[in-house]
C-alpha cells in the first residue's frame, strides 16, 4: 500500500486533490488508520485515478466523472456525452486556429507595411452588376467577426441557386453596410453574380448592384484571414495618392479553389478626390 504523499506522486496529482476525491466520493483510500486517520491507497487504485483524470481533463464535471465510473451512465449516454464535448473541442480547437490566423495576419500586416508597389494598385470603373444574395449580420467589421458569417451564407446561397436550377453563376461579390443601431454590427452581403431576374419563389434576392465609378483597386492572393496586410496598403495608398474613401470595399471573388491559401480576391474601394 501507498500513503497519500507517495500514491499522489505515482499519480502525478496533488495531496489535496486526493483529500477532495476522497471528501466527494469519487476515490475513497483503500484503508484510512483509525488512529492517525493516514490514507492510504492500493496500486490497483491508479486505474481509477488514471480514468478521473482522463474523464476530468476531457471537460466532464466531478459529479458527471463519478456516474460514469460508477456505472450510473449508460453506453449509450455516454457515447452522446463524449460525441458532445468532441463537438465542443472541436469548435474551440477551430476557434483557436481564427485566433492564431489573425494574430498572424497582424503580424504580416506590420511586417509587409510600406512594401506593396504603388503600380499594383489600380483606379477604374466598376460596372453594375446582378446578384442573388443572402445576409446575415456581424457583431463587427473585424476578419474574426466576418468569416463565421460570411462562410456559412455563401455555402446556403449555392445550395439554394442549385436547388432552384439558377445556374450558371458566379464570381462571389460580398459588400457590407452599417447594420441599423449605433453598435459595431454590419450587415454582411454574400451575392454570386447571376443573369436571372428577380422571381416569386426564389428564396434569396436578386438585387442589381450599382456601378461604383471610381474605385482603387488591388488584388488580394491568400485566404481571406490574411487580408489586412492588403486593405491596409490599399488605405495607404489611397491617402497618399489624395483619394478618400467613401464606403465599405467590395470584395470580388475570382478564383475560390479548395484550398483557401490559393484565392485570389479583387479589393474595389469606392473613392473620391479628397
Amino acid at each position: 500500500m501507498f500513503n497519500i504523499g507517495d500514491f499522489a506522486r505515482h499519480g502525478r496529482v496533488s495531496v489535496r486533490m486526493l483529500r477532495h476525491y476522497d471528501a466527494i466520493g469519487l476515490l475513497r483510500p483503500a484503508r484510512v488508520d483509525p488512529v492517525s486517520s493516514y490514507r492510504y491507497y492500493e496500486a490497483e487504485q491508479l486505474a481509477r485515478l488514471n480514468r478521473i483524470i482522463a474523464l476530468k481533463d476531457l471537460g466532464f464535471t466531478l459529479q458527471q466523472v463519478q456516474a460514469v465510473l460508477d456505472e450510473q451512465v449508460g453506453a449509450e449516454e455516454l457515447r452522446g456525452m463524449l460525441r458532445l464535448r468532441r463537438a465542443e473541442l472541436a469548435a474551440a480547437m477551430a476557434a483557436d486556429a481564427r485566433r492564431l490566423a489573425q494574430v498572424e495576419a497582424r503580424l504580416r500586416t506590420i511586417e509587409s507595411e510600406g512594401r506593396m508597389p504603388a503600380d499594383d494598385v489600380v483606379v477604374k470603373r466598376i460596372p453594375a452588376v446582378r446578384v442573388a444574395e443572402l445576409t446575415g449580420v456581424a457583431a463587427s467589421y473585424g476578419p474574426e467577426d466576418i468569416g463565421p458569417v460570411i462562410g456559412p451564407l455563401y455555402d446556403e446561397l449555392c445550395r439554394r441557386l442549385v436547388a432552384a436550377g439558377v445556374g450558371p453563376f458566379g464570381p462571389g461579390i460580398a459588400w457590407y453596410e452599417d447594420a441599423p443601431g449605433d453598435g459595431d454590427a454590419v450587415l454582411v452581403h454574400a451575392g454570386m453574380t447571376v443573369t436571372v431576374g428577380p422571381a416569386d419563389g426564389y428564396d434569396f434576392a436578386v438585387v442589381d448592384l450599382p456601378a461604383i465609378e471610381t474605385a482603387a483597386t488591388v488584388v488580394h492572393r491568400g485566404s481571406m484571414d490574411g487580408i489586412m496586410p492588403t486593405v491596409q496598403t490599399l488605405a495607404r495608398w489611397t491617402d497618399g495618392n489624395g483619394y478618400r474613401s467613401t464606403g465599405y470595399a467590395r470584395e470580388l471573388y475570382l478564383e475560390c479553389p479548395e484550398d483557401r491559401d490559393k484565392w485570389v480576391t479583387e479589393i474595389q474601394e469606392p473613392v473620391t478626390k479628397a
